[in-house]
C-alpha cells in the first residue's frame, strides 16, 4: 500500500499486451546460423540453452564464443564438437553441421559466403563426369574430406586472410610514413609513426595468439585426434550398425553423444587408424606456415621501426652535439669579452693616479693589448676544443 493510498504492483506482474505477465529475466538470444552438410541452412536467433542443447557442449565451452569476456584464440575438441573462436569468427563445428555466431557481421559475411559455397556435399557442387585431368583428381581427393575439415579449414583460410590483409593495410601506411619521419622531423610525422606502432602491437598480439594455437594444436597428437569427429562417430556407430540395429541412432544427439562418450575407449580397436593425425596435421601446418608468414612481416615492420628510431636517435644526438658545441663557443666569446670589459673598466676609471698624469695615451694601449688578448685566448679555448674532439673541424 503506498502513502497515497494505491497498492504498489511489481513491474514483473503487470500485464502485457497479449494478456501474459512481464518477464524481468529475459533470456538473451544471439543470431546464429546453421549449416548442415546436406546444403540446407537456417538462420535464426537462439539462446544460450538451445545451443547447448542441439550440440551438447558445456556452458563453461560457450562462454568461450561471447565476444563480451574476450577470450583469446582458441581450438577445442569435444566429444561430438570443435569450439573455434579465433578473432571475429566464433563457430560450432560438428561432424554433420556448422554453428556461426553473428553471421551478419561484416568480417563474418565473406566466411558465410565460403561457408555456403565449400561445404555442401561433393554431388551438389561436382561434375558425376570423369574428365582424365589431374585438376579434377585433385578437386576430388581434397571433396573427400570429413566435413569437419572442410569447416575447420575455411574458417583458417578467412581467418589468415584476414590477418595478412591487415598485415598489408599496416605495411602500406607504414614504410612511407617511416621513410618521411627520416627526412623530416616533426611532431605530425612523429604522431603518426606513434599510432602506427600501437596498431602494429596490437595486430602482433593477435597474429601470435593465433599462432600459438595452432602451434599447441600440432605440438599434440591426442588433440588433433580430439578434433576427428566423424571418426570418432563412425567408431560409435559401428557396434550398433553391426548388430542390426536401426540407422536412426546416429541421428540423434543425445542417444549418438552416449555411444560416443561410452565407447570412446574402444575406438582404437574398431579402427585401426585412430593414432593417425596426418591429415589433420597437414592441415594445420599449411595454415601454421602462412600465419608465421605473416608474423614475420610483422616482426621485419617491427625491426624497421626499430632501425628508423636508431636513425632518429642519431640524428637528435648529432642535433644536440651541434647545440653543445654553438654553447661552447658561445661561452667561450663571453669569458674573453668579460676579460676584455674588466680590463678596460679598471683602466677607464675615473680615478686620480699618480702613474696616469700626463699619460694619457696609457689608455689607448691597454685597450688595445686587452683586446688582442681577449681574441688570442678565445682562438686557444678554440683550438684545445678541437683537439680533445670537443667540437667538429
Amino acid at each position: 500500500m503506498g502513502k497515497d493510498g494505491y497498492v504498489v504492483v511489481p513491474a514483473e506482474l503487470l500485464p502485457t499486451a497479449g494478456g501474459g505477465m512481464a518477464a524481468t529475466n529475459v533470456k538473451k538470444k544471439t543470431s546464429w546460423m546453421i549449416l548442415d552438410n546436406t546444403g540446407n541452412e537456417i538462420t535464426k536467433e537462439w539462446d544460450k540453452q538451445y545451443i547447448m542443447q542441439h550440440v551438447l557442449i558445456h556452458a563453461r565451452d560457450l562462454r568461450i564464443l561471447d565476444p563480451l569476456l574476450s577470450y583469446p584464440s582458441t581450438i577445442l575438441g569435444r566429444d561430438g564438437a570443435i569450439i573455434l573462436n579465433l578473432e571475429h569468427i566464433k563457430a560450432i563445428i560438428t561432424a554433420e553441421e556448422v554453428l556461426l555466431r553473428d553471421p551478419l557481421d561484416e568480417n563474418v559475411v565473406l566466411v558465410v559466403q565460403e561457408l555456403r559455397r565449400r561445404l555442401p556435399p561433393v554431388n551438389a557442387n561436382s561434375k558425376t563426369e570423369y574428365l582424365g585431368g589431374q585438376n579434377d583428381v585433385e578437386v576430388c581427393e581434397e571433396d573427400e574430406s570429413p566435413f569437419e575439415f572442410r569447416a575447420l579449414e575455411v574458417a583458417l583460410e578467412a581467418i589468415c586472410s584476414f590477418l595478412a590483409a591487415r598485415t598489408t593495410e599496416l605495411e602500406t601506411a607504414a614504410y612511407p610514413a617511416l621513410d618521411e619521419l627520416t627526412s623530416k622531423i616533426s611532431s605530425r610525422n612523429l604522431d603518426r609513426v606513434r599510432k602506427l606502432k600501437s596498431a602494429m602491437t596490437r595486430l602482433t598480439a593477435r597474429v601470435q595468439k593465433v599462432r600459438d594455437e595452432l602451434e599447441q594444436l600440432l605440438d599434440d597428437d591426442d588433440d588433433m585426434a580430439d578434433l576427428y569427429l566423424s571418426r570418432k562417430l563412425a567408431g560409435a556407430s559401428s557396434p550398433v550398425s553391426g548388430s542390426g540395429g536401426a540407422n536412426w541412432l546416429p541421428a540423434s544427439p543425445t542417444i549418438g553423444s552416449k555411444i560416443s562418450r561410452a565407447s570412446r575407449a574402444s575406438v582404437a580397436t574398431v579402427r585401426g587408424d585412430e593414432n593417425d593425425v596426418e591429415e589433420l596435421e597437414m592441415l594445420l601446418e599449411a595454415y601454421f606456415m602462412q600465419i608465421d608468414g605473416t608474423l614475420n612481416r610483422l616482426t621485419t615492420l617491427r625491426e624497421y621501426i626499430d632501425d628508423t628510431e636508431d636513425y632518429i636517435n642519431i640524428q637528435l644526438d648529432n642535433h644536440r652535439n651541434q647545440l653543445i658545441q654553438l654553447e661552447l663557443f658561445l661561452s667561450s666569446g663571453t669569458v674573453c669579452v668579460s676579460i676584455y670589459s674588466l680590463v678596460t673598466a679598471i683602466f677607464g676609471m675615473n680615478i686620480p693616479y699618480t702613474w696616469n698624469m700626463d699619460h694619457g695615451y696609457m689608455f689607448k694601449w691597454v685597450v688595445i693589448i686587452s683586446g688582442v688578448g681577449s681574441a688570442l685566448l678565445f682562438a686557444v679555448i678554440v683550438a684545445y676544443a678541437r683537439r680533445k674532439g670537443l667540437v667538429g673541424s
